[in-house]
């Protein structure tokens, strides 16, 4: 908007100002004029009346016309620092902070009903109410944003898509597994890290020991990989629990509370929070179930690399880490065999695989 329409925006205003304040004029104007002039009539109003409103417009008009440019020099600067604060604050500071505002001018709106009855002081009662209350709403809202947008990005998600968050310990942050399991897409997200489990990696990254520091930054470094890959699906809550000082204690009340899988490789922490019927996802009983199953009579190539305890014996080992014992192997160690399956012996340490050497050749 131009200067010269602001100009005479604020002299029309001046001067309807003036108008509305012709009634004092005409009071003035009565103690000075003879009385035979003051009931002298023309179309209806009274001379006095007519001066009066002429001589106000006219002074408006002048007032408005020389004080116009101070007045929108000033509206300039306001509004120049509105839009400077508006930038400075992201868009989701700007709608939570409105929010909060709306909802307390409501509440307080809701109180003042009570007070507008109140003698004298009723109306005044309520128009403080709507300062102080819409100051607090909107205070709130900023203050409190991050936990609000959690609450509706997780809330949100499991309204609209019914997956429940899966937290993630400690452990299973830095064994590093999860963000290749969480790549192929089995894990249904949000998966979700409480800022109580960044404060332990934060610590452990921050050890002397050289190991637990190399493994704090490990667990670090694979967060920020898969927040920049699925920034939607990986998400931060600020939910604490201050008269609990275990992380995992603080990880099952949470996974309680908002009804919440975990997801884990720590043996202590599953059977602590399948007692309390919280579902877990163990990582390990994963892994597990996706090793090849090898049956009696299968023939495989596998390379030998050591002696086995017993003569003869070598010793070669699957991808997933399953070991085989070939008997007559030790004359081919370091070298690609074929073997075939004689037996499978599953025990509490794992899987174990015996077998011999196999008539194909490599």
């Amino acid at each position: 908007m131009s200067e010269k329409i602001l100009r005479v925006i604020f002299i029309i205003l001046f001067t309807i100002l003036g108008i509305a304040l012709s009634t004092q004029t005409s009071f003035i104007l009565s103690l000075i004029v003879p009385e035979n002039i003051l009931n002298f009539m023309i179309l209806g109003i009274t001379i006095i009346s007519g001066a009066s409103i002429i001589i106000n417009a006219i002074i408006g008009a002048f007032i408005g016309f020389f004080i116009a440019p101070y007045l929108i020099n000033k509206l300039f600067k306001l509004t120049s620092h509105v839009e400077k604060s508006l930038t400075a604050n992201s868009l989701q500071d700007l709608l939570i902070g409105t929010s909060g505002l709306f909802i307390g001018l409501i509440i307080a709106n809701l109180v003042g009903l009570a007070f507008r009855s109140v003698p004298y002081i009723g109306p005044y009662i309520s128009v403080v109410l709507s300062i102080v209350l819409g100051y607090i709403g909107m205070h709130l809202g900023i203050n409190k944003k991050a936990e609000i947008w959690d609450w509706i990005i997780c809330h949100g998600k499991e309204s609209k898509n019914k997956k429940v968050g899966k937290l993630l310990d400690t452990n299973i942050i830095i064994d590093g597994r999860i963000a290749d399991i969480f790549k192929t897409g089995f894990l249904e997200g949000p998966l979700v890290i409480p800022v109580f489990v960044l404060e332990e990696l934060q610590k452990i990254s921050d050890s002397s020991d050289i190991l637990k520091r190399n493994r704090g930054r490990r667990g670090l470094d694979i967060l920020n990989q898969m927040r920049k890959k699925q920034e939607d699906e990986v998400i931060i809550i600020n939910d604490d629990f201050e008269d609990v000082n275990e992380v995992d204690s603080k990880l099952i009340k949470l996974a309680r509370k908002k009804k919440y899988k975990i997801i884990t490789n720590d043996y202590n922490l599953n059977k602590v929070a399948e007692l309390q019927e919280i579902e877990v996802l163990n990582i390990n009983d994963l892994a597990i179930a996706v090793k090849p199953v090898l049956i009696p009579g299968e023939e495989i190539v596998v390379q030998l690399i050591k002696h086995g305890k017993e003569e003869g014996q070598g010793v070669a080992y699957l991808d997933d880490g399953t070991m085989i014992v070939v008997e007559n192997g030790s004359k081919s160690i370091g070298k690609q065999v074929s073997i075939m399956v004689t037996s499978v012996l599953q025990t509490a340490a794992g899987k174990m695989i015996f077998a011999k050497i196999g008539e194909k050749q490599v």
